[in-house]
């Protein structure tokens, strides 16, 4: 009976999620996470008592703060109507037609990195530790810490020992998810330097149904390790399909014109201090590939 009433009372709260969302700007934070943390799922690691609070008592209304912040989203919605008056992406036609190549993400401050998400095992009871700071110069990013593939006694867990890194996915105006539309381009171009170990690079698009929302396209790149930096070129036909971890069969090629996030992990099981420094992220066209996909595609019988 409880379970009914809780439910109800989250389902009577979503209804006004709408006028809710139009109110953003004059909600704290914190309570933004509140109400979004309403349609994540309801996973809770063993062991964890509920939180019962109910979510009008972690609401908390700042005038000032609405204000600005009203003001800020109304710059932004003026900004967006004057690029998508002057062309895809706010550039000309002719600035696409002729762009070879494109920056996406660089390190050259702290507000570059506020961009960026880090997270490991600590959130299902692991011990691996995960940060990012400015490198040296304050001209890159560099994402260390220590990779421990011991299991939380928790009697659920089996496995443990990741780390991953993954940029926020972009908002527009009044907080509108938008995408970033790289159809211009065929590959990822990263100027990375690494200690030797393997990473996986992550792609994250645009899903039309909950079904979608774990997958992911995924690529590994190794690096070298030592002084030197490492200019790695991935066309987008290498990504492959997964969910979950899983490699999918049903392969599908990735959309450039739908991209949500780009992240990435390391999990290769090896305990240890490691590090990895990013210099840029960016896009090329590279007219001599001409590949569409890279892996075979299973066909079902009818």
């Amino acid at each position: 009976m409880a379970f009914n009433i809780n439910t109800s009372y989250r389902q009577n709260f979503c209804k006004h999620y709408q006028w809710t969302k139009l109110f953003c700007p004059l909600l704290q934070p914190s309570s933004q996470l509140v109400i979004s943390k309403l349609h994540r799922s309801g996973y809770r690691r063993p062991g964890i008592p509920p939180d019962n609070t109910p979510p009008w008592k972690k609401v908390n209304f700042d005038f000032k703060k609405g204000v600005e912040g009203v003001k800020k989203h109304f710059g932004l919605l003026k900004k967006e109507i004057q690029d998508h008056l002057r062309g895809p992406s706010g550039k000309t036609l002719r600035e696409n037609l002729l762009e070879q190549t494109n920056v996406i993400w660089e390190f050259r401050s702290l507000k570059d990195l506020d961009n960026w998400v880090v997270s490991s095992d600590q959130e299902i009871g692991g011990k691996s530790q995960v940060f990012l700071t400015l490198g040296r110069n304050n001209t890159t990013a560099l994402l260390h810490g220590t990779l421990s593939t011991e299991v939380p006694r928790d009697g659920e867990t089996r496995y443990s020992g990741y780390c991953s890194l993954r940029s926020k996915p972009p908002l527009g105006a009044f907080d509108r998810k938008r995408h970033y539309d790289w159809s211009n381009f065929n590959t990822l171009y990263l100027r990375i330097r690494g200690d030797g170990r393997p990473w996986m690079v992550n792609i994250m698009t645009e899903t039309y149904f909950s079904q979608q929302w774990d997958d992911l396209y995924n690529y590994f790149i190794y690096t070298r390790g030592g002084p030197y930096w490492q200019d790695v070129k991935i066309p987008f036909s290498k990504f492959f399909l997964s969910s979950r971890g899983r490699i999918q069969d049903n392969q599908q090629c990735l959309w450039p014109d739908k991209i949500t996030a780009i992240g990435f992990t390391l999990g290769d099981k090896a305990d240890g201090p490691f590090q990895l420094e990013i210099d840029y992220i960016g896009l090329c066209r590279d007219n001599a590939h001409t590949e569409e996909f890279a892996y075979e595609k299973y066909k079902r019988n009818p």
